[in-house]
């Protein structure tokens, strides 16, 4: 390719970034043929500025009036808010056995050790083992062995 072709794609490109931007676009692809052997294949993608924050530390329950007059406070929804919560530290595939057929390495009313691996979690062909943040009791599974899980959902509540 020439010095020209080249400074007429750059031109191209940059003109395809400012139709994105113009018109509120995330993506724009484009192929562009020059001859029978000879393209150009444009893909502009333009990515959100993703912003992590942190859930305040403490926060009181919600409450609500009981049947009785009395305030009472009001069940959190989400799993993962909840006191004990274990939840995923990565997205993958969580088993709750090193292998298929093999014991559990806990179950719901089981004794735990702070440290104690409770499930395995793979991620790019990679077991890792999660282990129990704090001692306890092993109240509820909120997952099927081999099935797949997100960055933050809740995995098992350990009180």
């Amino acid at each position: 390719m020439s010095k020209q072709s080249t400074d007429a794609d750059v031109a191209f490109i940059k003109a395809l970034a400012e139709i994105l931007n113009s018109n509120d676009l995330t993506e724009l692809s484009v192929k562009r043929d020059y001859a029978e052997d000879d393209s150009l294949d444009v893909r502009v993608v333009k990515q959100a500025n993703v912003i992590h924050m942190a859930a305040p530390a403490a926060m009181s329950a919600p409450m609500q009036m009981a049947p009785t007059g009395t305030a009472a406070p009001v069940q959190s929804e989400d799993p993962a808010q909840l006191p004990g919560a274990l939840t995923s530290p990565m997205v993958g595939t969580a088993y709750l056995a090193a292998e298929r057929g093999a014991t559990p390495f806990v179950t719901v009313g089981a004794r735990v050790a702070e440290g104690d691996t409770v499930l395995i979690i793979e991620a790019m062909k990679t077991m890792n083992h999660i282990p129990a943040p704090r001692a306890g009791t092993v109240k509820r599974i909120m997952f099927e062995d081999g099935s797949p899980v997100e960055f933050g959902a809740p995995l098992m509540i350990i009180e």
